[in-house]
């Protein structure tokens, strides 16, 4: 079932993602050579705990993964891509590092996802960091009403095909709103003009993310972290978005520097 959300619960969503937005810039900002992935685990339980916000990845429990889940955010490294466990690793010159958070405030949830380079960064990483983000940006110029779902998966499916890399669809995309999950899953390759019609109310995280040379994945020993199968570098990129009468709204869009994380406002 899809629950349309109205303009006001979307303002809700709005403000939970603003604070997202917040997070994953201040950790964008610490992660840096030398910097254990605990430390960037500990920095995001205090901003949830400051702000009174609710992680929605503690005590997660899905049918795969060794559960629950006890940490606030997913960090990835290299050839991890998705579900990272925070663990005793400090961050290397030209590490990829994919930072994944949805939390929940006052029962309004909102997630998103980044994947930046430590220090150094290598030509061919840039570039799978950027098809992520384009591919992003691509989806939510789609999702206006009227298109359908295939239209957002189709438009993922396309830069990742002009960057030359596979997809993996056994992850993608989801609904979100009062929980994490929601109807209906997005993902990321499709066929235009296919499957469920986009409606104004619907709210989407919408969330590319590619290996540079499989589109293949298996799981580490602790059951949650994901990587690609041959061992190349991946990244991921994320927003939540709303579907209104016309341009789609990204519900997670990070701020320029200085910009007030709960208004959105730059200071004069």
């Amino acid at each position: 079932m899809i629950e349309l959300k109205t303009p006001a619960e979307i303002e809700r969503m709005h403000t939970t993602g603003r604070f997202v937005a917040r997070i994953l810039t201040e950790l964008g900002e610490i992660a840096d050579v030398g910097v254990n992935l605990l430390d960037l685990e500990q920095r995001a339980r205090d901003l949830i705990r400051e702000r009174g916000a609710k992680s929605c990845y503690w005590d997660y429990a899905p049918s795969f993964g060794n559960g629950p889940f006890r940490n606030v955010i997913c960090l990835s490294v290299n050839d991890a891509v998705l579900h990272g466990l925070p663990h005793d690793y400090t961050l290397r010159d030209g590490d990829v590092l994919s930072m994944d958070i949805a939390v929940g405030i006052d029962g309004w949830v909102a997630d998103s996802a980044r994947t930046i380079i430590v220090g150094t960064p290598a030509d061919e990483d840039v570039r799978l960091v950027r098809a992520t983000e384009e591919a992003l940006d691509a989806a939510i110029a789609t999702a206006t009403p009227g298109n359908r779902l295939g239209d957002v998966s189709a438009a993922i499916e396309a830069v990742a095909t002009g960057y030359g890399y596979p997809v993996n669809t056994e992850f993608g995309g989801h609904g979100l709103g009062r929980t994490m999950h929601e109807d209906p899953h997005v993902p990321n390759r499709g066929r235009p003009g296919r499957g469920l019609k986009l409606r104004p109310g619907m709210t989407l995280a919408l969330e590319p993310w590619f290996a540079r040379t499989t589109d293949r994945i298996v799981y580490d020993p602790d059951g949650w972290t994901i990587r690609s199968a041959d061992g190349s570098r991946t990244a991921h990129s994320e927003h939540t978005i709303a579907i209104t009468e016309g341009e789609p709204l990204v519900l997670t869009r990070r701020l320029p520097d200085h910009a007030d994380a709960e208004t959105g406002t730059v200071p004069a």
